[in-house]
């Protein structure tokens, strides 16, 4: 109560502010019909989730400052292949894939759009492969942008990152570029565009890979395996939202959709038998949005994250998925019926300040009232506790008392915004949500651009920012890097941060120590908090460390490191 109360103090209704509105030099006001690229492409207004006051005297009719980009709206999508679900491909060391990027027709629910996808699917093929295997995948680009393809989470050898600018150039239309992608860690990675991967990744370009474990109980026993890639999309009545083509749009809170996908569909469905344990292995590929995913009714197990499994098995009633973060988890059915994978979620209005619930509905299992054929409920039921990532982390614990080798804040800096939106942010600052689970100020968030708003990574020991920072390392080295997200800044907000080429352990957050560790490439930061990581630099290169909303990245939130060789 005390808290809505502090909201509703903030919340004016902005057309009663007053605010000088003198156009900023990054927005155009030709209204949002008017504004199109060579090929006929619109900027209009944003989709609302919630009904909104008038808009800004200062802001009527703006538009971003920039072209709007659809994928080659010249061309008639009933022209383009249909795509198709990803398939499995299954690779021994030394094998080859051939893999292409290129122009698909998805139809989500009952419209149809041109999008993008690899080899023709959706997702993009699952990549399963052993252990220490090396493949060689060669890469063509047949979309109408530059990109490149990089390897979430394997600790590659760095020229074949796949970061346009750090590790290689882009891939022209047209060009190819080999890969050689060895897969050190068992686990589940992901593989998408790092480049514009607001717009290429947004559009479909993304896959699961996974790494098998020789031991075949490296997880516990399941009656099968279900991968969900979960995203979103923003569509309005005429399509699919544009994106931005000169520089991102909507970086003040990433771009959210209001069309929520399991692997490119609009509900995942499947069929189990009473007291089936299911493995499900999660994997984020939204732009911005974090889910906090409930299979209602089903017992959950979580079992491995990122890099590596827990050191023990929990049981869980939720799990929160930031972007690009992966996480393994058992499910099982105890009874028949339909369970429910929902996503629900405290939003919050911040013109109206209210919060209030919202739930959606991601996927429905059915359950059969036919007994499973192989019943692993007994060993569902106990926790194990995994002595081989016990002691591999045994041999850094006697660094997670060391003093902090470097630290970062998360903040943003402002740029040319239209002064009605500073002056609006500036009043709206009593109480940020530590997870923006919404966008709540979509017109706002959609006249922000990479030109003119600014995130960033600085080192507070020296000051230095984003690609500025300079820290450089030696193959071996094990840091310990304390990471706070600002609370006062211009619009404070939860950032997953991915750290290429390397694993780490979060050992704190805010100030109280982890009991349960697992390896990571990625770590959400919520608002207002501090984590300390333990970061082995175990992998030689130049890599690039980052916030994974895909927005907050073009906007600048990124750095660059150097591991020397041992």
């Amino acid at each position: 109560m005390r808290i809505a109360r502090h909201l509703a103090a903030v919340a004016v209704p902005v057309a009663l502010l007053g605010v000088p509105g003198a156009p900023a030099s990054g927005l155009q006001h030709e209204g949002h019909v008017m504004a199109t690229d060579s090929m006929g492409v619109v900027w209009r207004m944003p989709p609302q989730p919630i009904p909104m006051p008038m808009m800004l005297p200062g802001l009527m009719g703006a538009i971003p400052g920039v072209t709007p980009f659809l994928p080659d709206p010249g061309r008639d999508p009933a022209m383009l292949p249909e795509a198709v679900f990803r398939e499995v491909v299954k690779m021994a060391d030394g094998d080859t894939l051939r893999l292409e990027a290129g122009f698909v027709r998805r139809t989500i629910g009952m419209r149809t759009f041109t999008m993008y996808g690899f080899n023709g699917q959706y997702p993009g093929p699952l990549i399963r492969v052993p252990q220490g295997a090396e493949i060689v995948v060669l890469f063509t680009n047949n979309i109408d942008l530059p990109t490149a393809v990089h390897w979430h989470g394997v600790r590659i050898e760095n020229q074949f990152d796949g970061v346009p600018g750090v590790t290689q150039d882009p891939v022209e239309p047209g060009e190819s570029f080999m890969y050689r992608v060895h897969f050190r860690d068992a686990g589940l990675y992901w593989y998408h565009p790092h480049h514009r991967e607001d717009i290429q990744q947004d559009l479909g370009l993304y896959g699961n890979m996974l790494v098998d474990a020789p031991a075949p109980d490296y997880y516990g026993p399941a009656n099968g395996e279900d991968f969900l890639m979960l995203d979103d999309l923003l569509v309005d009545e005429a399509g699919l939202f544009p994106w931005g083509r000169e520089a991102a749009i909507q970086t003040l809170m990433g771009r959210f959709g209001n069309q929520l996908l399991v692997n490119g569909e609009s509900r995942w469905e499947t069929t189990v038998r009473r007291g089936e344990v299911r493995r499900l292995y999660l994997t984020n590929v939204a732009n911005t949005r974090t889910f906090n995913l409930v299979l209602e009714g089903a017992d959950l197990k979580l079992v491995g994250a990122d890099v590596s499994k827990f050191e023990r098995e929990t049981f869980v009633s939720n799990v929160v998925l930031a972007p690009a973060q992966r996480y393994i988890v058992d499910a099982r059915f105890g009874e028949p019926g339909t369970y429910a994978l929902l996503n629900p979620i405290q939003a919050i209005d911040h013109f109206n300040g209210r919060f209030y619930p919202h739930t959606d509905t991601l996927g429905l299992v059915t359950v059969l009232d036919e007994p499973v054929t192989e019943d692993h409920g007994a060993a569902f039921s106990t926790l194990r506790e995994h002595a081989d990532v016990i002691e591999d982390i045994d041999r850094y614990r006697a660094e997670f008392g060391r003093p902090v080798d470097h630290e970062l804040e998360l903040t943003a800096r402002v740029g040319d915004l239209p002064s009605d939106i500073v002056a609006v942010m500036a009043l709206d600052t009593l109480y940020f949500p530590p997870v923006e689970w919404t966008d709540a100020m979509p017109m706002m968030n959609y006249l922000s651009t990479s030109e003119n708003l600014t995130w960033v990574m600085r080192d507070t020991r020296t000051g230095r920012e984003n690609r500025d920072i300079d820290w450089r390392f030696t193959a071996g080295d094990v840091l310990k890097i304390r990471i706070h997200n600002q609370r006062r800044s211009f619009h404070p907000m939860q950032h997953p941060i991915h750290i290429h080429g390397q694993r780490f352990l979060v050992l704190s957050r805010d100030g109280v120590a982890s009991d349960n560790l697992a390896w990571k490439d990625t770590t959400v930061i919520p608002v207002g908090s501090t984590f300390d990581i333990l970061l082995e630099a175990s992998n030689s290169g130049r890599w690039m460390a980052h916030c994974h909303i895909a927005e907050h990245l073009e906007a600048g939130m990124s750095m660059v490191f150097t591991v020397d060789p041992g």
